[in-house]
Parts: structure tokens; sequence; C-alpha cells
């Protein structure tokens, strides 16, 4: 098990991979106007744990047991941080969160007018699918890409995470109990980091149990990873944070830590995260520790 001085490092290099990666999605020749460019890169390049594509990348590897395959899931790992980048842009808007800032800076609206920020996140949806597209130049058999593309719909869409921001948008002020929460944030937050989780197995051509292991896990860790961002919205740091704290509050916000109380919240992050690790330790991978230690990464982040 490495240290979490190691997984600090291996962390790192991931994002600078992702970080280069995703400085060339865009082709240099389509005739794209300026300010769209712009606008679509300030947001994607503007940094962040990385989370989703470090875990596509990071499933490839548990799947094969070999470093280099997470190669083959790079174009998946970009489209799902175009995919989540976006859903942030449309999140800050004030007809959505209304948010001035996102990890540090003003949001995409702020700088690029609403007009700007929409067409940008549209532009970002549409074309993570041409970049998972691209997954067959890097050797993913097109059975898998067309796998990808039908989960990516699905997981990211009107079922999954655009669902999940629809019920959470419905459901403030009138949220009541801890089952609508939950169906709220599995589909907000979960699908996505499932998503990415189920991308890279693809990648290196997991069989079923595995996928099916890795979206257990994901959606454990997705849901943990929500309560511990509704607790740091309360406990965290405006400086660690990058953001406003205590938003939930001011917005009178249903959360986990509002309906179980701070000391439960982190009992079930703690659960959530057990019951993932057991997923991935009965699917046979052939190298599960990155993801495990991630996952308690997450459980004890303090941003």
């Amino acid at each position: 098990m490495k240290t979490s001085v190691e997984l600090h490092t291996y962390l790192q290099e991931q994002r600078e991979r992702v970080e280069a990666a995703l400085r060339s999605v865009f082709p240099a020749n389509w005739p794209v106007p300026g300010r769209l460019r712009e606008a679509m890169e300030y947001s994607l390049l503007a940094g962040g744990k990385r989370l989703r594509p470090i875990l596509a990348l990071a499933a490839a590897e548990a799947v094969s047991g070999m470093e280099e395959t997470s190669g083959k899931a790079m174009a998946f790992a970009c489209a799902v941080e175009m995919i989540h980048t976006y859903s942030l842009i449309h999140d800050d808007l004030p007809a959505m969160d209304n948010d001035d800032y996102r990890r540090g800076r003003p949001t995409n609206h702020k700088v690029f007018g609403e007009a700007m920020a929409i067409l940008a996140g549209d532009g970002l949806l549409t074309h993570a699918f041409h970049v998972v597209s691209q997954a067959s130049e890097a050797g993913v058999p097109a059975e898998r890409v067309l796998a990808v593309v039908r989960e990516l719909s699905r997981y990211a869409g009107l079922s999954g995470m655009v669902g999940g921001q629809v019920s959470d948008m419905l459901g403030e002020q009138g949220i009541t109990s801890l089952d609508q929460l939950e169906h709220i944030h599995l589909h907000k937050t979960s699908d996505l980091i499932a998503f990415s989780l189920r991308s890279g197995g693809h990648a290196a051509e997991a069989n079923e149990r595995q996928l099916e292991a890795l979206g257990r896990f994901g959606r454990n860790v997705g849901l943990a990873f929500q309560i511990q961002d509704d607790i740091l919205d309360l406990t965290g740091s405006e400086e660690k944070l990058g953001k406003p704290v205590k938003s939930d509050e001011r917005q009178q916000k249903v959360t986990y830590p509002y309906l179980l109380g701070l000391d439960e919240s982190r009992r079930r992050v703690s659960e959530l995260t057990s019951e993932a690790a057991d997923a991935l330790l009965q699917a046979g991978l052939a190298k599960p520790d990155r993801l495990l230690e991630i996952a308690g990464y997450l459980l004890n982040r303090d941003h």
C-alpha cells in the first residue's frame, strides 16, 4: 500500500498528464470562434482535482495491472472532465446556483457573460462525444468505444447527472427525507464518477463482473464525495475550497449534515467508503490498490 506521500505524487503525475491532454482537445485547424474557445478553455483548464479523469486512468490500470494501459483511457478521461466542466459552468449561472467564484477565480459567466457561458458549456458537452470517438486511435476496440458513448449519454444525461440536477432544482426547500436527498446525489454526482470508472474498465477490456464492481465502487465513492462536500461547506475554509463556505446554509439547501448532523454524516462517508472497497476486492481486478488509496484520500480530504 502506498504512503500518503506516494499517493500525492501519483495524483499529481496523473493531473499533469490529464492537463497536457486537455490542452489539445480542441483541434487547432477547426474554425471555432475565438471567444468561444477562450471561454471553454477558461473553465476547462482552470485546474482542480481532476478526480474523474484520474479515476478513469486508475480503473484501466486496476483491470490490467499495467500502468501503460491508462493511456488507452485518456480520451475517455478527457471527455468526462469536459462533461464535468460544462456542468459546473451551468451550475454557477444565476438561474442555477448563482455563484460568483469557482476554484478561486470568477465564474465563467462573470468573465464572458451569461450567453457565452451557456454556449461554452454546450460546446464542451458536444465536443466530449467527439473526444470519446478518438479512443479507437489508441487501440480501444470499436465495440468498447460504442459502449462508452452509450454509457456516457445515460450517466450524464436524462436519467443521470442532468436528471439529478433537475431533481435537485425541483426539490429545493421541499426535501424531507434522506432517500430523496440520496436519489438526487446518486444521479447528480455519483453517476458521472461511476461512468469514469466504467470507462477506464472498458479501455482495459474489463469483463462484466469487473465493470459492475467498478460501477458500484463509483456509486459509493461519489455519494461519499458529495457528503464530504456538504461537510466541508460547513467546516472548511474558503482559502482551501476556492469558493465561499456555508453557501448551502445561506441558500437554505437541504444537505446531509442538515438531515443527519455532522457526526452521522462523517460516519456515513466512512461506511460508503468501506462498501466501495469491498466491491473492488471481490471483483478479481489485477491491481485495485490505487483505487482504494484514492477512496481513502477522498474520505480524509479538506478541500
